[in-house]
């Protein structure tokens, strides 16, 4: 794959991903202010694994439909074991989505929403990096 069609797809995977992010933290907003908001600190953590499932399942679909449209011509990432690899990479990202939640609101006491964009944008290059090479290569 040449320069230009790589650039082409991670501008895909960033509309892809915006989208995701949209669902994601529409998803933790409601779960925090609707559901868990007398939870303090755990509601947030809570919610943000709810709308962090909810952007996966979406960029999942997505990234199988828009984005790799090499890997959809050849089939690969539609099958079980490419759903589980791309769920393992989500959950690190989560993990590493949660890291970050932690330290930008409970040590750096920043509002979670601002929190939450800025952990995005570095666990955007990490899932789109991850998925490229190990799933859709």
């Amino acid at each position: 794959m040449n320069k230009k069609a790589i650039i082409n797809e991670f501008i895909r995977y960033i509309f892809v991903g915006g989208a995701a992010f949209c669902i994601d933290i529409l998803t933790l907003y409601f779960f925090k202010t609707q559901i868990f908001f007398g939870l303090g600190y755990i509601g947030i953590y809570i919610s943000t694994a709810l709308g962090f499932l909810a952007g996966l399942i979406f960029n999942y679909i997505c990234s199988l439909i828009f984005v790799f449209k090499n890997a959809k011509e050849q089939g690969k990432g539609r099958n079980i074991f490419s759903f589980f690899l791309f769920s393992l990479i989500g959950i690190m990202g989560l993990l590493l989505t949660e890291i970050g939640m932690y330290l930008g609101v409970d040590l750096f006491h920043i509002n979670y929403l601002l929190t939450k964009v800025i952990v995005a944008a570095i666990v955007l290059k990490w899932n789109y990096a991850a998925r490229r090479i190990l799933i859709f290569a």
